[in-house]
């Protein structure tokens, strides 16, 4: 076992040809990359807007196993990042939020139709897609910090550090896979310390996702204040980022861009029709379950299940199952998820050029407002001037 961390994420085993479909503990590990991101956003929305959490949760659960049997390689699906952060903090309706998924689905599908989701990726330099990744990686690991664990106290501060040496000792473990500790740690936390048991057992009961007809005005409202801001990151991240990304762990089997337009497109417009949020692929996500362990749909299609099984029979006590389990460990979770994104761009062998527009891109999309627009841009228009200059010219120090 290595004891320096650079090495934690090293893909060797993912060059090697492998089964499509297999079950083993490192599936199961690899099914907990992307909770630390997925499992807060949902809750947020489902209080914010005061959406129905058995049909959030149903929904979800559904679309990450089609998405497995879909795909057979650990392709995420993630609350829309942009539209969710919207929801939240505006507390907008559910008929917007419903309206606003058909929207971007609508859209998503055109530009897969017509073709210019593969234009896109053939023309966005390299290194700009990697700026992409960095910036979102970035994000990740910062927002793990910040949101997760300082506000947590000293009792969040141990349990992340104890969560973090689990996974530091046990990377790539073939027996004991670092992120079933973690997950094991949360939960054994919650168990005997923050879960209130009788509240839990009361909401207990099946439940069934719920019908619901958008009307013009939510779609034309979701279009204007939730589509048209989520798109870029959409384009960025869940589309560029994660074609690129998903080439490079998985050469051999790796999507197109059409075909990722037409799932992600596929499922925003479906979910809306049974209170489904909207949803997208994306690199993080991707990083995450890799980096845990998982190289196959069966991570996913057991993520998927979990969350199936949450919204069916454990809707009623959602609320005390999420406030139970500390952010502190899902911070821990999101930090690799987001370390999973910088060691894939470090190993890109970018040249100096290449570095530049990679950390410009980055930095705008990490930092600024708009910022995965406004990196695309930025990044775009670096590599167009460094390509005018002289191959002798020297490299602005980044």
């Amino acid at each position: 076992m290595n004891p320096v961390p650079l090495t934690l994420l090293s893909e060797t085993a993912a060059s090697r040809p492998m089964a499509t479909w297999r079950f083993n503990r490192h599936e199961l590990a690899g099914a907990f990359g992307d909770l630390g991101t997925d499992l807060p956003l949902l809750a947020a929305m489902i209080v914010a807007a005061g959406l129905d959490a058995a049909s959030v949760l149903i929904m979800f659960g559904a679309l990450q196993v089609v998405t497995a049997l879909v795909y057979r390689m650990p392709m995420p699906v993630q609350p829309l990042k942009a539209m969710a952060a919207l929801v939240i903090t505006q507390q907008l309706s559910p008929g917007v939020l419903y309206g606003g998924g058909l929207a971007i689905g609508v859209l998503v599908l055109l530009l897969a139709l017509s073709g210019s989701l593969s234009w896109l990726a053939r023309v966005i330099p390299g290194p700009v897609v990697r700026g992409i990744q960095f910036g979102l990686g970035l994000q990740l690991a910062l927002l793990a910090g910040r949101d997760f664990i300082a506000r947590e106290g000293p009792v969040g501060w141990g349990l992340a550090a104890g969560a973090f040496a689990l996974v530091i000792l046990l990377w790539e473990n073939r027996r004991w896979p670092a992120a079933l500790a973690v997950v094991g740690l949360g939960t054994a936390y919650a168990a005997a310390v923050k879960l209130d048991w009788a509240a839990l057992s009361a909401g207990v009961g099946l439940a069934l996702p719920t019908w619901h007809v958008p009307t013009a005005a939510d779609v034309w409202t979701g279009l204007v204040l939730l589509a048209l801001p989520q798109l870029p990151l959409s384009l960025a991240n869940s589309l560029l980022a994660t074609h690129r990304l998903a080439a490079d762990l998985f050469p051999d089997r790796a999507p197109s861009m059409r075909k990722l337009g037409l799932t992600y497109a596929g499922m925003n417009l479906l979910a809306p029709w049974l209170g489904g949020v909207p949803v997208c692929h994306g690199s993080g996500g991707l990083a995450g379950h890799h980096a845990f362990g998982a190289r196959v749909g069966v991570s996913v299609l057991l993520y998927g299940g979990l969350f199936l099984a949450a919204g069916l029979f454990f809707s009623g006590s959602f609320d005390t199952l999420i406030h139970g389990f500390p952010r502190a460990v899902l911070g821990v979770l999101l930090f690799f998820e987001g370390l999973a994104l910088l060691r894939r761009v470090s190993g890109a062998g970018l040249d100096a050029r290449g570095w530049l527009v990679t950390l410009v891109t980055a930095l705008c999309a990490a930092g600024l407002p708009n910022g995965y627009l406004t990196g695309l841009a930025a990044g775009w228009l670096t590599h167009a001037w460094l390509a005018r200059q002289p191959a002798s010219a020297p490299v602005p120090r980044a």
